[in-house]
């Protein structure tokens, strides 16, 4: 009878588990080049320097600190003062087509390469996203020539 119980608890909290929706994926730009940690203290290794306007996924917010995700997949902590809202995104094509509408045959305005932030301005039809380059040029990029969405 005890296994009967704990079958029908295991299958109710995986039932649970299923219901839940996945949380939206959250994300924050770098305001000033900032030293990213291997923990949440300035004790911690220091791993690198990431560059102001790099977008930056927040996987774990804790007192002063986040834990955040960068395009590349890597796993890092930031103080929290160096984060922003404002949302930016990174090209990861070798070569993002900014084009005049959210459509492949529109004519092109500019070309960012691989590594260029741009500034996230609003989610366009299926598929693309209207930026603006730090010149002042604006458009819409495909998706997926871009990260931080």
């Amino acid at each position: 009878m005890r296994l009967r119980q704990l079958s029908l608890l295991a299958g109710a909290v995986f039932g649970v588990a299923v219901t839940v929706p996945a949380q939206a994926l959250e994300f924050r730009s770098v305001d000033t080049a900032s030293i990213l940690y291997d923990a949440p203290s300035q004790k911690g290794t220091r791993l690198f320097v990431i560059r102001r306007g790099t977008p930056v996924e927040l996987v774990v917010s804790l007192e002063g600190w986040a834990k955040v995700r960068d395009a590349d997949g890597g796993l890092a902590w930031i103080e929290k003062k160096n984060l922003v809202e404002r949302r930016t995104l990174i090209v990861t094509a070798a070569r993002a087509s900014v084009r005049q509408s959210a459509d492949e045959s529109a004519p092109l305005v500019f070309e960012a390469e691989k590594g260029v932030a741009l500034e996230f301005v609003e989610a366009a039809a299926a598929g693309w996203a209207r930026v603006r380059h730090a010149d002042g040029q604006s458009g819409f990029v495909r998706a997926n020539q871009v990260w931080g969405l």
